[in-house]
């Protein structure tokens, strides 16, 4: 059996009468789409109709948790303890669990954003309470998020984790994401080849020419690039050329 790999984006972030990025066009191409509940962005509504159009396209549903900060998208740190951050999560990840269950979906897995996904990978302490979080909510459910830190946290309460990785960013030479204050169109073929090497190599070209080495077995695309859906489209077909299963996170777990 060859190498196989997810492809994921954030999605459902649009609120009231607020649209933010493609997700008729982006959706198709994906296997996993993270759907925001509602504290960084998203609403009811859009969070039913997200539902809906992943089931629509057999991609797998995540909840997308977050810190509430809908007016900074989530990207602010809040000081929280690590039984909060547990509790934002869990009630969440409940909302999203609901939507699923009435469309007769599964939620696949949980994915943090913005601020408490870099305050996850990075501090042992909340790396425990959100692989605590999804545990409660149903052991069954992924972890998505990157890091030593979660990778062991996961291991320790029993929750199954996938790492992920980034082509339509760049990195750091020490492994941290160069983040951009608004997302910029990006070359679809060259940031294809990334995703490949990535899944195939273990090897990202960080920004000062180094190459990173990184495992990964999710590739993340985000959904407020200008170009987005072409990005995605490209990035599946190359990895299928190069002999990569693209499959949602519940059948990659299911194949170690």
């Amino acid at each position: 059996m060859g190498p196989a790999a997810d492809l994921n984006a954030d999605m459902g972030e649009s609120f009231g009468r607020w649209t933010l990025g493609n997700d008729e066009a982006l959706m198709p191409h994906l296997t996993s789409a993270n759907i925001a509940c509602g504290y960084h962005g998203g609403d009811p509504h859009v969070m039913r109709a997200t539902v809906t159009l992943a089931q629509r396209h057999g991609v797998g549903i995540g909840a997308h948790v977050s810190f509430p900060d809908l007016m900074g998208f989530g990207r602010r740190r809040m000081t929280a303890s690590p039984e909060e951050v547990k509790d934002y999560i869990i009630y969440q990840t409940g909302a999203l669990w609901a939507f699923a269950r009435g469309a007769g979906a599964r939620l696949q897995h949980v994915k943090p954003h913005g601020a408490m996904y870099v305050m996850a990978s990075s501090d042992d302490r909340y790396a425990r309470a959100v692989a605590e979080a999804v545990a409660e909510v149903d052991p069954e459910m992924i972890l998505l998020l990157t890091g030593e830190a979660v990778a062991n946290a996961a291991k320790a309460v029993g929750v199954r984790f996938v790492p992920e990785g980034y082509v339509d960013l760049d990195y750091a030479a020490d492994g941290s994401l160069i983040l951009e204050r608004a997302k910029k169109a990006r070359d679809p073929q060259a940031t294809a080849a990334r995703a490949v090497r990535l899944i195939r190599e273990g090897k990202v070209r960080a920004a000062d020419g180094t190459d990173l080495p990184l495992s990964v077995r999710s590739i993340c695309v985000h959904g407020d690039a200008p170009n987005a859906p072409e990005i995605a489209r490209a990035i599946r077909d190359a990895l299928r050329a190069a002999e990569v299963d693209v499959v949602p996170l519940a059948q990659l777990v299911q194949r170690r």
